[in-house]
């Protein structure tokens, strides 16, 4: 495959810190004095009133919770950031640091808000949002293969400019189009096309951040240490088809052709056979790289136990196929990826871990008898595998690609300390310094096997600019009317009975 170098540009995440008595009076105290900083620290200083919300401000409400995710998190008794700053221009980001640590109050980060337990926006400690939001611009070169794609961007977005500029280059991230780049390329950035094409990290040629000092960074700057730590660093007697399949499932996802992406969706639903009963289904939802023929072949050969045919498939465009994973209709336009969706949280609770070798059939029964007496909760199984473990496992901190690796942790503690000594840039799940190292060990390596973000150390850190390159799903595969050719299929398995 040839490849081709796109630059990618997120500017500036950014994390600050104050500590300062949570009372509206204390906010207007703090914004007094952070105002007066930033004004002195930045280059449009006549303009920073106007990226600065205290509690009080009219505007202060809308703009928190344009990107909470979670209506969790959006409650009375929620705790509430004293300011959020929403920068217009690199200049702030620098100067919002300095001002941060000169007033010495917890700095948040936040991107898209779309981590699972609001930590981009809720804290126990008095706090600042530094929100990414206007950092929006997408500029995609053709000609020079290149790509920039600021921090506060979202997935959808970035999406819908590649298609806008060419039809057969794609980039191989998440399913979501309201997730914010800075937070999705932190954590790894894993998606569909992960099995062919890797990671989204496993993309970036470059990065600039900003430092403890409100300095900005590049690749060369930092040093190639601070860089790779950046790059994220059911029921008993249920239908034996069912359990036989899942169970299946797990041995050929992993393994099979690169080209295809298999997700399995367990879920409790009514049974169409024993009224006023549950049962639990199984929905696998795969992605093609090729044509339906070859799918159906692969699969009749591979996995015969699902009964694909030809009309259980549905070929499109890749952008297509972005829009369909999102839930949108056949024939919607790629302009309904712009939507952000602001202030439109669901209640939600989600959990990620990793399963290191199957579920036996036992353990999968105890699964079904579970999701039917909860009746609510179902399960989403991802496989990796395919390109992404093709990549060196030191190449970057991402830990789950064949295992999980301790010395990560080590390695992202010594790169943590060497940069931010006086662990400036935190939150609940960041990289801690080395003083307080010495009971990183068992607790660190907790952190790395079950935490939604497998690089901790980007989540505190404050990044600006990534330089990535793009790829072309179907390089090597004949197309007949469509530039790229996507497969799309659902298949659903219901257990019969269950008690």
């Amino acid at each position: 495959m040839r490849e081709f170098h796109l630059s990618l540009a997120f500017p500036l995440l950014l994390l600050l810190l104050l500590h300062v008595c949570s009372s509206w009076a204390a906010s207007d105290s703090v914004y007094d004095a952070f105002l007066k900083c930033l004004q002195t620290n930045t280059n449009q200083s006549d303009q920073v009133s106007n990226i600065v919300y205290s509690q009080t401000n009219a505007s202060y409400s809308i703009v928190l919770r344009n990107y909470i995710r979670n209506a969790r998190f959006n409650t009375s008794s929620t705790s509430k950031p004293l300011l959020i700053v929403t920068p217009t221009d690199e200049s702030h980001i620098g100067a919002v640091v300095i001002c941060a640590k000169s007033i010495g109050t917890q700095l948040k980060i936040r991107s898209g808000g779309h981590d699972y337990e609001g930590i981009s926006y809720v804290s126990d400690v008095p706090f600042i949002i530094l929100d990414m939001f206007n950092f929006k611009s997408v500029s995609v070169d053709v000609d020079d293969e290149s790509v920039w794609v600021q921090s506060g961007a979202t997935v959808g977005e970035l999406y819908y400019r590649i298609w806008e500029k060419s039809k057969v280059h794609a980039f191989p991230a998440g399913i979501c189009p309201t997730v914010g780049i800075g937070g999705h390329i932190s954590g790894g950035g894993y998606g569909n096309l992960l099995r062919n094409f890797g990671l989204a990290v496993d993309y970036v040629l470059d990065a600039q951040i900003v430092d403890v000092n409100g300095k900005l960074l590049d690749r060369k700057s930092m040093g190639e240490d601070l860089f790779w730590a950046i790059k994220g660093g059911g029921g008993a007697n249920q239908n034996s088809t069912t359990t036989d399949i899942v169970y299946k499932w797990q041995q050929v996802a992993p393994s099979i052709d690169n080209a295809l992406f298999m997700r399995m969706l367990l879920q409790p639903i009514s049974s169409k056979v024993t009224k006023k009963t549950k049962t639990v289904r199984a929905s696998i939802i795969t992605e093609y790289l090729g044509t339906s023929d070859q799918l159906v072949a692969l699969l009749d050969k591979e996995f015969p136990e699902l009964g694909l045919k030809k009309e259980d498939c549905m070929e499109m465009s890749w952008i297509d196929s972005v829009l369909w994973w999102a839930n949108f209709d056949n024939g919607t336009s790629p302009n309904a990826m712009l939507d952000r969706e602001l202030d439109s949280a669901s209640f939600l609770r989600r959990k990620s871990d990793y399963v290191q070798k199957p579920i036996s059939k036992d353990g999968l029964e105890w699964i079904f008898k579970k999701l039917i007496e909860q009746g609510k909760p179902g399960f989403v199984f991802n496989p990796y595998g395919g390109k992404m473990n093709e990549v060196a496992a030191s190449e970057t901190p991402f830990p789950h690609r064949k295992g999980i690796c301790t010395k990560f942790s080590t390695r992202l503690v010594k790169v943590k300390t060497a940069v931010d000594p006086d662990n400036f840039f935190r939150n609940e799940q960041s990289i801690p310094t080395l003083p307080s190292c010495e009971r990183l060990t068992s607790h660190m390596h907790s952190q790395f096997l079950h935490s939604t973000y497998s690089t901790l150390f980007l989540n505190g850190f404050p990044c600006v600019l990534y330089q990535m390159r793009l790829c072309i799903p179907n390089e090597g595969v004949e197309c007949t009317s469509l530039p790229l050719i996507v497969v799309l299929t659902v298949v659903r398995v219901v257990a019969v009975s269950a008690s």
